[in-house]
């Protein structure tokens, strides 16, 4: 059994509040789970310390035990210092489209031939 420490989604329509749980990693996003090891209201600023409420000793004994974070608890735990995130770069992402490259190529062209004249 595979465990996942992900979020879980609370709250009203347009109001969320997630809380961060073990579950196995087949359970629905809202389902069953194992135990509650904290919260995320994403609602308040960022600033704000009760934003994010982490049980660190509880997730050091999921993350013992085998249990993996999704991408955003990840982010959580680096940034209350019990893990590292290795940053991610994704330069593929960050090039324009096939017509904004062939709209560029040719704009280079005529500016090539312009000046040619």
């Amino acid at each position: 059994m595979s465990l996942k420490i992900r979020l879980a989604r609370g709250g009203s329509k347009k109001r969320p509040y997630y809380h961060v749980v073990v579950a196995d990693a087949r359970a629905p996003r809202d389902g069953r789970f194992i135990a509650t090891l904290g919260s995320w209201n994403p609602m308040l600023p960022k600033d704000n310390a009760e934003r994010v409420k982490l049980d660190v000793e509880g997730i050091k004994s999921w993350v013992a035990k085998g249990a993996q974070p999704t991408d955003r608890v990840l982010r959580f735990m680096a940034e209350a210092g019990i893990a590292e995130r290795a940053a991610r770069n994704n330069a593929e992402k960050g090039k324009p489209g096939k017509k904004a490259q062939e709209r560029a190529a040719e704009k280079a062209q005529k500016a090539a031939e312009a000046a040619a004249e």
